[in-house]
């Protein structure tokens, strides 16, 4: 969604036990999810654009986006302190084309050429992490998000088609998605929000051991950061702008029980814009 993202602070989310298969996992650690919004959509510099698209609803990037979402995962590598071992994205086109660069940064081998700044002619390391489109991780379905929807309710997502723009060998076609088929259209705007909150924790739930990358849109990542940072409200969320969630894990006999997420970092420093909700009842 374009523009200034306004968003109220959801309920806080509970973490409840885990399970997981992986005996090696050391007694505890620490997972960390990463929320990132996509690149720069061409209707936001183009106006005219969905007057002739065949599909209005679902925007690429421009190249600027694409420049940005490499750069941000190269970024991500190189600032992280820590690895991704798995991506999740939304289907919209837009979020496709911002992992698809991201993961190339991300997979890269002997990227010493910092004046790349896209994915193209990249050589890159596909075992290093893997990708799965994730209908949960969508934009929100409502006339507040999407001015032109389907009016058939069919949004024509092609999977298979999507996950042929990833980087070749890096797609999971074993996952099974959280959410089976897209959220029905016309949901509430707090219905969305605690989609979103829904999501990040059962993905995050369902890879214990693993530290996740998720490509949503900016209302996904303002929740990201509102339900896990105490009466912040976000208002604005760049493009590529991410937060950084941690929880401890541990082991216990073969089973995982993971603690609470805490917002890790300052989302001011990577692109998201908030103030405590004291601060707006003051009028400032």
């Amino acid at each position: 969604m374009p523009g200034v993202l306004l968003l109220l602070s959801p309920p806080p989310i509970v973490v409840a036990p885990m399970a997981s298969s992986d005996p090696q996992a050391d007694p505890q650690r620490r997972q960390h999810v990463v929320v990132m919004r996509h690149g720069d959509r061409i209707d936001s510099f183009e106006p005219l654009w969905v007057s002739t698209a065949a599909r209005p609803w679902d925007p690429p990037l421009v190249e600027a986006g694409r420049v940005r979402a490499f750069c941000t995962g190269r970024k991500l590598r190189d600032q992280l302190g820590f690895p991704i071992h798995r991506v999740f994205v939304s289907p919209f086109l837009r979020c496709v084309q911002t992992a698809s660069e991201a993961v190339s940064a991300l997979c890269a081998v002997d990227d010493e050429d910092l004046t790349a700044t896209t994915s193209e002619a990249l050589s890159i390391d596909p075992s290093r992490l893997k990708v799965s489109i994730e209908y949960g991780l969508c934009e929100m379905l409502n006339k507040e998000a999407i001015r032109f929807h389907p009016k058939d309710g069919d949004w024509g997502f092609d999977i298979a088609e999507l996950e042929a723009m990833l980087p070749m060998g890096t797609v999971d076609h074993t996952v099974e998605r959280v959410y089976k088929q897209m959220p029905q259209w016309e949901e509430t705007v707090l219905g969305a929000r605690a989609r979103y909150g829904q999501i990040i924790v059962a993905l995050a739930d369902k890879y214990p051991s693993e530290n996740l990358l998720l490509v949503t849109h900016g209302e996904g990542v303002g929740v990201s950061v509102s339900a896990f940072l105490k009466d912040a409200t976000v208002y604005e969320v760049e493009y590529c702008a991410y937060s950084i969630l941690e929880r401890p894990i541990f082991l216990e006999d073969e089973s995982f029980t993971a603690g609470n997420f805490e917002l890790l970092a300052n989302p001011g420093q990577t692109g998201i814009s908030y103030l405590p909700s004291s601060r707006l009842s003051d009028g400032l």
